[in-house]
Parts: structure tokens; sequence; C-alpha cells
């Protein structure tokens, strides 16, 4: 892998105005850099030099949306200097906020906040899918489609130890029988959850990492979303069980009286999704030469995961 040459980079953002760059922990698929410009504290993201900047780690796909969500209701960053030399970066402003996964992160205290932060986060996702991709200028994306989706984690299953993944090929082929009708289409976050999102107290702040949006149907989000929020979907042990709120009650904050149909086959793609998205960081975990322990303890799980997505299917 080639190695990002800093003092370069710093000399580049310079000429933008940006100073003080140093690392910022974060930013999987692109790198993750903080300064600032003059006294404002801004996030830097850099695609990964030696690979092309494609797919998600194509950073100013990543800035087109989020310079289009600036004027609307959809809380993100706002882009400030956009570089397509090599690597191709751009630069956010910092906002306040810690983004924080409740079911994943641990910690304590924040009960009421976490309740409240859940749904706050429903009602940001709703009036993410209420906007129009034409009207904010991303209406010649292409409409990735659920049944694309099936395929899309298929890809990444045969690619992995079939072993971790017991049974995926008939979930498969039960979801593609029952692919429902399409709804939307709407702008698609692709990894909703509150640990992508920045929040203070119950507010929600910024909408971040926009590696893998798309424009498809909006239950894709908010399946993930809702199989995210629910404590047995991983059933890692965490003091905030009880402050989730219920699907229900996240679907009412997300679509106020009006349901939301074949929801079920949506959580039970996102059961899918993570079985493969996990596995496959399981494979390279395991090629490290220092596996990390929290990777290797999501193995066992991925079974259950694709038992959830078939009793959803049943």
């Amino acid at each position: 892998m080639t190695e990002l040459d800093l003092d370069a980079l710093r000399i580049r953002l310079a000429r933008s105005g940006v100073r003080d760059v140093g690392v910022l922990a974060g930013g999987a698929s692109s790198l993750t850099f903080r300064g600032g410009i003059e006294e404002r504290p801004v996030v830097v993201k850099v695609a990964p030099p030696g690979h092309e900047p494609v797919g998600h780690r194509d950073v100013l796909r990543q800035s087109r949306i989020i310079r289009a969500l600036g004027p609307t209701d959809v809380p993100v960053p706002e882009v400030l200097v956009e570089d397509a030399g090599s690597p191709p970066l751009f630069v956010m402003s910092l906002v306040a906020g810690e983004s924080f996964e409740p079911l994943f992160d641990g910690g304590t205290g924040f009960d009421d906040a976490v309740t409240q932060r859940y749904r706050s986060a429903a009602t940001c996702l709703a009036a993410l899918h209420a906007l129009s991709p034409a009207d904010v200028g991303v209406g010649d994306e292409p409409v990735v489609d659920a049944a694309a989706e099936v395929d899309r984690w298929c890809a990444t299953l045969r690619t992995v130890d079939q072993d971790l993944v017991p049974g995926w090929e008939t979930i498969s082929d039960t979801l593609r029988a029952g692919v429902p009708a399409p709804m939307g289409p709407a702008i698609v976050h692709g990894d909703y959850r509150l640990g992508n999102l920045l929040a203070v107290g119950s507010e929600v702040t910024a909408v971040i990492d926009w590696e893998i949006w798309s424009v498809g149907d909006p239950r894709i989000d908010l399946g993930w979303f809702l199989a995210n929020a629910d404590p047995a979907t991983y059933a890692r042990p965490s003091s905030f069980v009880d402050a989730v709120p219920s699907r229900a009650d996240l679907l009412e904050h997300y679509a106020p009286g009006a349901g939301v149909p074949d929801i079920e086959w949506f959580i039970a793609l996102a059961c899918f999704k993570s079985a493969a998205t996990w596995s496959l960081i399981v494979k390279h975990n395991r090629r490290r030469p220092m596996p990390r322990s929290e990777f290797e303890e999501m193995a066992p799980v991925l079974p259950r995961l694709l038992q959830r997505a078939r009793s959803l299917l049943a």
C-alpha cells in the first residue's frame, strides 16, 4: 500500500489556508485529518494513495452529496475546499458533537439522551428521504434497487471463508424471491446509524460518513437503522439496552401514523448485509500480523445474523 506523504499534504493544504494538519482517528475508506482555517477547526478527507478514487474511496463524490444537502433540513458539515489533485481531497467544517453507537460502544449515564437521540435520528432520516434527488442536484445518479443490494452483498459473501456464513445462499434466494415493490427513489446514506451521526445530547448536529451513499429505495436505510437499533441483532452486552426505543416507536418518529410496508424484508436485508460486511472484516483481520480481538469476536455472531434474517423472512 502506498503511504501518504504527510509533509506534502500539509504543503498542499496550506495553499487553501489549512494549517496545523494532523491525523484524526476514523475514516476506514479514506484518510481523515484535522486542521484549521484561521480560527475555524476543519476535517480533511483524503482518498488513499495508490488506489483508484472510485466507489467508497471517491471523496469528491462524498463532498458532492454533503454540498447538495447543505441548504436542506438535513444537518451536514459545510464543504470548504475541494481539490481534485492526486490524491483527491476535500475539507469540511468540524461540527460539534459526539459519535456514539450505544449498543456497541458501551458507557453509562446517558439513558434518556440515548432514547431521544434514536428518535431524533429517525426524524432526521425521514427528512433525508423526503428530499427529491433531482431537486438537490443529484438526479443524475443511477437508481440502485433492492435486488441490486442483494446482489452486491452476495458478491462480498462469495469472497469470504464460507464457514463464517453458513447457509447464506439460501437466504439470498429467499430475499430475491420476495423483493418488495419499490419506493422512492430517495437519497440513501448507506450506513445510517447512530455511530455515523454527530449529536449533542439528543440533538443530531450532523450526518457524516457518506462513503456509500446512493439513490434508491429509502427502506434500505431504514432497515439498516432499525437493525442497528435493535439490541437483539448483535446481542452484545450493553447498559443501554433498555434505553433503545422499540421498532414501533422509531417507525412512528420516521413516518407518523403512516407505517412502512415490507419493513421486515428490509431489516432482513440489513442482517444479511451485516453478515457480509463483518465476514469481510473478519477475513482481513485474520490476515493481519496482529489480528484485533474485537473483530475476531464478531465471527460467532455471523451465523446468528443470518438466522435472524431467515426468521424475519419466514
